[in-house]
């Protein structure tokens, strides 16, 4: 469903992802971890079509990023870690209009809006401009956008910041419902405890390059060989 295959940015002489080979299939929920300035986010911007990869290349639903932009993007939900909204709009309105940018049909929309609404919890908020809102509430806003078009994919950049425990709990449901429906999601995240309760497949990052990545299974047997613990294997890896 995403296929990273052999793909290098560079930024003049900086390496910030280096010759990254990996694949998400569909159904799988997939967890890149690295330290700060290891190549998360380079990495998801250019999966989210925000930078061109250097060589290599980066297929979303059999589309090319670079080649097929918007057939790659159908595919997609980017919820990135701060998210953006128009601040003058309110939350119903920044859903149609994110729903008119992917030319939904008017009834599936404000059927998919209502549905949302009531799955993230937000009809209490939603008619109010968006620049009222909490970060907590914006993370939920953007995400329920996200999945108004019924993505293949979903790519997401820390989504825990900011909320509470009730919306931190909604989401992660919705992340995990969503892979069991075949939705291939890729999270970035520095919560190693997330990355192990969610995620099927953890790969970890640093310089650029991939140096780990296996099931949740081998991780476990991985952590026998420390102090049975994912930070230690983590700090070991990534020292």
């Amino acid at each position: 469903m995403i296929r990273i295959e052999k793909v290098t940015k560079k930024f003049g002489s900086f390496v910030a992802v280096d010759d990254l080979s990996v694949t998400i299939e569909r159904g799988e929920f997939f967890g890149f971890l690295g330290p700060n300035g290891a190549g998360k986010t380079t990495t998801i911007k250019m999966i989210a079509g925000l930078f061109t990869p250097t060589s290599g290349r980066i297929l979303l639903d059999g589309h090319d990023t670079v080649k097929e932009p918007l057939e790659a993007k159908k595919a997609l939900a980017y919820i990135p870690d701060q998210p953006f909204l128009y601040d003058k709009l309110t939350g119903r309105e920044f859903l149609y209009f994110v729903g008119g940018l992917y030319k939904m049909e008017k009834d599936r929309l404000k059927e998919e809006i209502n549905r949302l609404i009531g799955h993230f919890e937000i009809g209490e908020w939603v008619d109010k401009r968006t620049e009222d809102y909490s970060q907590g509430m914006r993370q939920r806003i953007t995400i329920a956008a996200g999945l108004l078009h019924d993505p293949k994919a979903i790519v997401i950049d820390e989504p825990m910041v900011g909320l509470d425990p009730r919306s931190a709990r909604i989401v992660k449901d919705t992340l995990k419902q969503k892979s069991r429906e075949g939705t291939a999601v890729f999270m970035s995240t520095h919560s190693l405890q997330i990355a192990e309760e969610l995620c099927d497949r953890i790969g970890i990052i640093k310089n650029g390059r991939l140096i780990f990545a296996d099931t949740l299974d081998k991780l476990q047997a991985y952590k026998q060989q420390y102090d049975g613990k994912f930070e230690s294997v983590f700090l070991e890896l990534t020292k």
